[in-house]
């Protein structure tokens, strides 16, 4: 049975970059009954997701999918800064100091923060697979690094070890447009939507790949001079998200991304990975140019007990919600051993 929560954490939630949030809350999605032994499944989620894993990870989580068993306990938290419940740039609980653009950055090692308290708070002692993909992949290595050997199984899909420069050039491409929109630094609820809108149609580009738009928006006919497919795509791709998501979480979380490095303050990143003790699974899609397969190659190399998949597919980063057939009988195998 699915149910959503909101867990209240009352006391100052420190951050990574020193500063504090006053209070806290997460909304979370659970499916199954928890049980005394470990048949936890923990889902992380990525930048623009929410908390109902069954909505949108189709193929896995949906009714009859994957993990769609009796004996699982299946939880999916939205992350802080998010837009979906969660304490973000627009919360109503936080003080005027903290809204909009006042609001203090968050990083993926605060977000795993945020699942421990929610996981000592729900009376959790081992998660039995831990499983994100791109931003969620941040919060897994995270929330990895913490638990220890109270996770048995790791997935970590399309994502890296520190988020690239390449990555982040895109992410600030798009906050660009942000702030090119001038209702953005008007800080109000519906500021930036314009700037949003382009946000999104650049995302895109990051998100397929040359092939998989030859495939999905070439015209049928030779006879076009306006008026493409490809455009109405970006168009509808950047007004889909302004209809269910906000310019301030969007920046936010963008900047979190980028600030992603499993090795800040931890020595080095290799030896920041080498303490990973969970059985992992690293996969990595052959035509993502956000997260190239060579990220999930160095991931694999530097976790001690991983192994590498790779998945040929022309839908790029995107082919982790596309190729979802593909990605389970992947993980079928992982889970079997």
């Amino acid at each position: 049975m699915k149910q959503v929560n909101t867990f209240h954490f009352h006391s100052e939630f420190l951050l990574e970059s020193g500063t504090t949030l006053p209070k806290l809350e997460i909304v979370y999605h659970t499916f199954g009954t928890l049980t005394p032994t470990s048949n936890v499944i923990w889902v992380c989620h990525a930048l623009t997701a929410n908390s109902d894993v069954s909505d949108w990870w189709n193929g896995l989580f949906g009714e009859g999918d994957l993990f769609d068993r009796p004996e699982n306990f299946i939880i999916c938290a939205n992350i802080i800064g998010s837009c979906y419940g969660s304490t973000g740039p627009l919360s109503e609980h936080l003080p005027d100091s903290h809204a909009f653009l006042k609001f203090p950055l968050i990083t993926p090692r605060d977000m795993a923060n945020a699942h421990q308290l929610l996981k000592t708070e729900l009376g959790i002692d081992k998660i039995h697979v831990l499983i994100g993909s791109s931003l969620g992949g941040h919060q897994a290595q995270e929330f990895s690094y913490i638990l220890k050997d109270r996770l048995d199984k790791l997935v970590l899909i399309a994502t890296n070890a520190k988020h690239s420069p390449f990555g982040i050039a895109f992410n600030e491409s798009q906050r660009l447009t942000l702030l090119a929109d001038e209702t953005f630094e008007q800080q109000i609820p519906e500021g930036g939507q314009k700037g949003l809108k382009a946000a999104r149609s650049i995302a895109m580009l990051s998100y397929r790949s040359y092939d998989g738009y030859l495939k999905t928006q070439s015209e049928v006919s030779n006879e076009h001079i306006d008026g493409f497919k490809a455009s109405s795509y970006q168009d509808y791709q950047g007004q889909k998200l302004v209809n269910r998501f906000n310019a301030y979480s969007y920046w936010y979380l963008s900047k979190a991304m980028d600030s992603h490095n499993i090795g800040r303050n931890r020595g080095s990143v290799e030896k920041a990975l080498g303490q990973i003790p969970a059985q992992t699974l690293v996969i990595g899609i052959t035509s993502d140019l956000l997260f190239p397969v060579s990220e999930q190659a160095f991931l694999a190399k530097h976790i001690p007990n991983s192994q590498l998949e790779i998945i040929d597919s022309i839908f790029g980063h995107d082919g982790f919600l596309v190729e979802t057939k593909t990605l389970e009988n992947i993980l079928i195998n992982f889970l079997n051993k």
